[in-house]
């Protein structure tokens, strides 16, 4: 008899029926409850299962014969836990044992309280503790989004988001970000993260743009395949590999503006229009690639394609991600993705996501409902217990490759890299290598750090972290001021800069004057301006413009300074109004995260630009998401410009005659 009793389960209307159904178990279940004694010096970790020395914790025994053993020991409710991820503010450890739950993860701005490295690793640790406890000891997978760094801990390294990292084209510099990623990641305990994104977004209104690589599919191959080997380092077996899961399978990155299916937003979570030609030129070469990287774990799309949601589309799940592309691994639903694959319909969403591919679902929330209607599903055949076993055996199956029975708990000599020197100054690398230079004029870069003159510098993004790290920090939105520890502009231009730097994060300068009381004119001007945090659909943004608190700031100080350089904080490219006519210099600075010394950098000489566009940069709203038909085709500057610091261009990539 099911741990539930009778069961009442959804039908297809989504009402729960009243009747009840009768639990058989089918023969491929073992329920066998034997005690097994465990000595009294056993270590807590090890479960009773351990001692008896099954053959599925045989670490010498081949992987599909310890997944063929523990399966067969399975009974159905255990089997159904395992394909549950729960988030962890909706669950207890006691109940990750009850329910037999195989994997829990925090959301953004999922963190314990304090937010500190040893509240997480505890954290983490109760929740394996209680999973170890059970009947068979299987470990639990824990799971967060860590995309540019380990972005849910305060302190940790924060790195560019992945626009700014599709501007170096460095796979090494990538493959080494997420190298450290994994460290940071693995020292609260946390083996398997929610990236990279593997997106090739053809409309830079989306939310998500600053997630992707670029609009290149060879692009996005190139370096997802580098933080996916990152990621999960040489041997995924290690204390500091972190399971990757290259996101979102597949086309988020072709969704039509107004075809969003959720509510408030435009374009994240819409339908992609693309033919299946397109759809296997440009958005499913990514994913191959991460797969030849090592990847065994792959995220659904929220978006639709022909057959409607990707997560109830057999055709995309099973035949082309199984049979064309020979992905082994496991599909893991997107944050209550399979709600949505039949509005209304609970229980037909769950056995349409099931029998299509997804084996894990991120519920997030309510996991006795899950539970309930998947079990109702194969109690009634909508699900085959077949089906269930592929599922649970794919999820074991990772878990074995990655040495959780083995070493489940959290490892204690890690802390000490969080945060770490040597992860600041990669990270202080990739901003300065990622940086951009769209303009320039003649002698102004680089700014000479030695002189005494005055320098203006305005912006509210110039001293703000949260600003410039964006998104999907510490929280899930993110948020402006002191959120994280890092150097901001304003203090890594302090620091460098022999100038005498006077500040004002709105530009009004009205107030200082020269020892004759004259207005004060400087030769130089910094404005730092762009885009306030956003995540996900809440970016959605149907204009692309800077807000007019930073058009004032930039004419402001222009009528302050004899040369001015605006500096832009953003995770796409933005419109340039009219406001930019009479800037003498612009710099794309992304969302480069914790270590603002890396824009520094390059505005005063200490590292040459070499950014390069990952995304065609529009010339108006009206030109972006079509279709070009050559490279200026709507654009200012096309995709793969930059000057150096001179001012020349870094290869023959011109800027379109509009942006000269």
């Amino acid at each position: 008899m099911s741990r539930f009793g009778p069961r009442r389960y959804l039908g297809r209307s989504g009402v729960v029926s009243g009747a009840t159904a009768v639990v058989v178990l089918l023969s491929a279940c073992n329920t066998t409850t034997a005690t097994t004694v465990v000595p009294a010096n056993t270590p807590s970790s090890v479960s009773a299962a351990a001692v008896a020395g099954d053959r599925y914790l045989d670490p010498q025994a081949p992987v599909d014969e310890r997944v063929a053993d523990l399966l067969g020991r399975m009974s159905l409710d255990e089997k159904l836990g395992q394909m549950t991820l729960v988030e962890k503010g909706s669950i207890s450890p006691d109940q990750v044992a009850e329910y037999h739950i195989g994997a829990v993860l925090s959301g953004g701005g999922g963190s314990p309280r304090p937010n500190t490295p040893l509240a997480w690793r505890e954290m983490v640790g109760a929740y394996q503790t209680a999973a170890l406890s059970t009947r068979l000891g299987i470990p639990m997978l824990y799971g967060v989004d860590a995309i540019h760094g380990h972005n849910n801990l305060r302190d940790a390294v924060i790195f560019p988001h992945n626009v700014g990292l599709g501007a170096t084209g460095d796979p090494e510099l990538v493959e080494a970000i997420g190298r450290a990623t994994a460290i940071e990641t693995a020292a609260t305990g946390i083996r398997w993260t929610y990236s990279p994104v593997l997106a090739v977004p053809q409309d830079v209104r989306w939310g998500r743009t600053y997630e992707a690589f670029g609009e290149d599919p060879e692009l996005v191959s190139l370096l997802g395949a580098a933080m996916v080997r990152g990621l999960q380092g040489e041997n995924l077996t290690a204390d500091t590999s972190v399971l990757a899961t290259p996101k979102h399978f597949v086309g988020d990155g072709g969704t039509a503006w107004g075809t969003s299916t959720s509510a408030g937003y435009q374009i994240d979570q819409g339908v992609t229009l693309a033919p299946e030609t397109d759809l296997r030129a440009n958005h499913l070469p990514p994913y191959e690639a991460a797969f030849e990287a090592g990847a065994l774990s792959v995220m659904a799309s929220y978006s639709s394609w022909e057959n409607g949601k990707v997560h109830g589309d057999r055709f995309l799940l099973t035949e082309v991600l199984r049979g064309d592309l020979s992905f082994g691994g496991f599909v893991v639903s997107d944050w209550a993705a399979v709600d949505q694959v039949l509005p209304g319909d609970y229980y037909g969403s769950v056995v349409q996501s099931i029998n299509a591919g997804i084996d894990l679902v991120m519920v997030p929330s309510e996991f006795e409902l899950f539970l309930t209607a998947l079990g109702g599903a194969v109690e009634q055949g909508d699900i085959t217990q077949a089906r269930v076993d592929e599922a649970v055996g794919r999820i074991l199956d990772v878990k074995i490759r990655m040495g959780l029975f083995e070493s489940p708990m959290p490892p204690e000599d890690l802390i000490n890299q969080i945060g770490s020197s040597e992860h600041r100054e990669l990270a202080r690398q990739a901003v300065a290598e990622s940086a951009v230079l769209l303009k320039t004029s003649p002698g102004l870069l680089p700014i000479d750090k030695d002189s005494t003159d005055t320098l203006l510098l305005a912006g509210t993004a110039a001293n703000d972290i949260g600003i410039q790290s964006g998104g999907w920090t510490i929280s899930w939105q993110g948020s402006s001021g002191e959120i994280t520890e890092g150097t901001t502009i304003y203090e890594a231009l302090t620091a460098a800069s022999g100038a005498d730097i006077v500040f004002d994060r709105f530009g009004r300068f009205d107030s200082f004057t020269t020892l004759d009381g004259s207005p004060l004119v400087a030769p130089i001007g910094i404005a730092v301006v762009g885009e306030r945090p956003y995540a996900e659909g809440r970016g959605d943004s149907g204009s692309l413009a800077l807000s007019e608190t930073d058009v004032e700031v930039i004419r402001r100080i222009r009528s302050r300074v004899d040369q001015l350089i605006v500096v832009l904080i953003t995770g796409r490219p933005l419109i340039l109004g009219e406001e930019f006519a009479d800037v003498d210099a612009i710099v794309v600075a992304w969302l480069p995260g914790s270590e603002g010394t890396g824009i520094v950098d390059v505005l005063s000489g200490l590292q040459a630009f070499g950014g390069r566009l990952p995304y065609t940069w529009p010339k108006s709203i009206d030109s972006v998401g079509s279709i070009r038909s050559d490279p200026c085709d709507g654009a200012t500057y096309p995709v793969g410009y930059g000057l150096s610091t001179d001012g020349l261009a870094l290869d023959d990539t011109n800027a379109c005659e509009v942006g000269q």
